[in-house]
Parts: structure tokens; sequence; C-alpha cells
């Protein structure tokens, strides 16, 4: 069965929290990430943990907009990298035969978003 790829494109999130997380996607380490936010690794599958990172993600952006002391830009900066990890990991999965592109700059080339504010989907491993 083919994963459900979501389309990233609809968040708005600001310039600089998508520009630090687009950075830091090239050293996205799944599995001490995912640890880090979703405790144990009960979940089964790519499209699991996407959705459970996107409700946590959510909640940050509402702490965020509402201006609550106790929101971390850096936990949300790597809430958004583990996003694009997972996405760039079901993209791959889902084209095992395309030929994958290294370094960072063909990274960045290949995710640049129409609007800085805009998530584009990718993914890195660790």
């Amino acid at each position: 069965m083919t994963p459900t790829i979501p389309d990233l494109a609809h968040l708005r999130r600001p310039a600089l929290l998508i520009e630090a997380a687009r950075l830091g996607v090239a050293t996205y380490c799944r599995e001490r990430t995912l640890r880090r936010h979703l405790g144990d690794l009960h979940h089964p599958d790519s499209e699991a943990i996407l959705e459970t990172l996107l409700e946590i993600e959510e909640e940050l952006n509402q702490l965020r907009r509402h201006g609550y002391a106790g929101y971390s830009p850096a936990r949300h900066v790597d809430v958004v990298i583990a996003i694009l990890g997972e996405v760039r990991r079901m993209r791959a999965a889902a084209r095992p035969d395309q030929e994958k592109a290294s370094g960072i700059e063909a990274f960045l080339s290949a995710t640049k978003a129409s609007s800085a504010s805009e998530i584009a989907g990718s993914s890195a491993g660790c």
C-alpha cells in the first residue's frame, strides 16, 4: 500500500521557522528526534508518526500565535524538522528507483517554496 503523503504547502508559518527547519533537516536523526517528541516509538509507520507530529506542531503554533510564555521556538523548529524528515522518508519510499540528491544545496533547491513562509515537503535520514 502506498503511503499518503500530505501536502504541507497550505501551512503558513514564519519564514525564520521554516528556514531554520530546512537547514536542520540535513542533520535529522529519526530515532533520537522521534524519541524526544513521541517517547517510545510505538507508532507503526511513517503515516502515524507524521500525523502525531502534525498535531504537536499545530499545538505549538497555537502557543506561538497566542504568545504563551511556555512556548519554545527551539522545540517548534525541532518538530518541523521531524515533519520534513518524515515526509522526505515517505517520498523516498514511494519512489525507490529514483536517484537520491546529495548535499544541502540540492536539498534546498528541491524544496524551495514559492513563499518563504510555506512548508515544502522534504525528508532526511540520520
